[in-house]
């Protein structure tokens, strides 16, 4: 997949997904699927580019000035979208220039000259242009007299719930990972690099990888989780479907059992032994086992950290 922030080098004509676009979802797929659909149905004529639109940094990261965490950080979401068979994604760097432009200068500037727009995706609550003021009807009208079809995806799904990044971040935040990975349409990951901690899950016979994540990769509630791991070559490689997983089971948290001050990701592996160190590690999220807890000795942790390897047993 092609990756540009830069107008000179984006691969025109182009089908064009429009949005955010975090965490890939269900909702976002919607979005997406028209325009392979449309890339595909006219590839023996002309070669359209099947196109994904996003804005980086994220707007209201823009507009606040704060970080903005996110479940699927740059890298992750390329992943994503590769998989899905999307062929390239531009990043319209968001700027006060690009957050001025008119509904209509947004059209003209950004879909018609830079991307040479056949086709345009939109999800049901799309804004864009000066203070939010185009909404999808709007897009709809303006590209009309360019002569660029817009399709509007609802962003629901099939029990007409609606899909969204914040609906998906709630229910992480609440410990209800079957929901959020429902939204998803697959589990929610975290990917990163096995780095050295303190070691004392060995001391206590659990021996654990600690992985270190993208600053701005958003975080579920601290807590035990029963997890499917795959390792990989690549932090970028997230389409494992084909590759063996191994089951374990992640506690994140600061570990006030032995009086942590870090927030930390560690991954015990059931049957395992051998050295990880340095290797890139994908977790799926499989289910929340419990909340973090102070345990009176390393004797009471280790039973409950027993007892969680039990319990993701049965449900892995």
């Amino acid at each position: 997949m092609w990756v540009t922030s830069s107008p000179t080098t984006v691969l025109t004509p182009t089908a064009v997904a429009l949005g955010n676009f975090d965490g890939i979802h269900q909702g976002h797929q919607q979005v997406i699927q028209p325009v392979l659909l449309f890339s595909e149905a006219v590839q023996r004529s002309d070669r359209i580019h099947a196109t994904v639109v996003t804005f980086h940094p994220h707007p209201q990261e823009f507009f606040t000035g704060q970080p903005r965490l996110l479940l699927t950080p740059l890298i992750e979401k390329a992943a994503q979208l590769n998989v899905l068979g999307v062929k390239q994604l531009v990043l319209l760097p968001f700027n006060e220039s690009l957050a001025n432009l008119s509904p209509e200068e947004f059209v003209e500037k950004i879909l018609v000259r830079q991307l040479k727009a056949i086709k345009v995706s939109i999800g049901a609550d799309f804004c864009f242009g000066r203070q939010r003021s185009g909404n999808a009807e709007v897009l709809q009208a303006i590209a009309a007299k360019h002569g660029i079809a817009v399709s509007i995806a609802p962003l629901k799904n099939v029990d007409h719930d609606r899909i969204s990044s914040s609906a998906i971040r709630q229910a992480l935040q609440q410990g209800d990972i079957k929901h959020a990975n429902q939204l998803l349409g697959r589990p929610y990951q975290l990917i990163g690099k096995v780095v050295q901690g303190q070691q004392l899950g060995r001391t206590i016979g659990f021996p654990t990888a600690n992985l270190q994540l993208p600053p701005d990769k958003f975080l579920p509630c601290s807590g035990s989780y029963a997890v499917r791991v795959h390792r990989c070559d690549r932090g970028s490689e997230v389409d494992l479907s084909a590759v063996p997983a191994l089951q374990g089971v992640m506690n994140l948290g600061y570990r006030p059992t032995v009086d942590g001050t870090m927030q930390t990701i560690e991954v015990h592996l059931f049957d395992w032994s051998d050295d990880l160190y340095d290797q890139t590690l994908v977790v799926s999220l499989v289910a929340f086992l419990r909340s973090e807890q102070k345990f009176p000795s390393l004797d009471a942790l280790k039973a409950q950290i027993q007892a969680d390897c039990d319990a993701a047993r049965q449900l892995l």
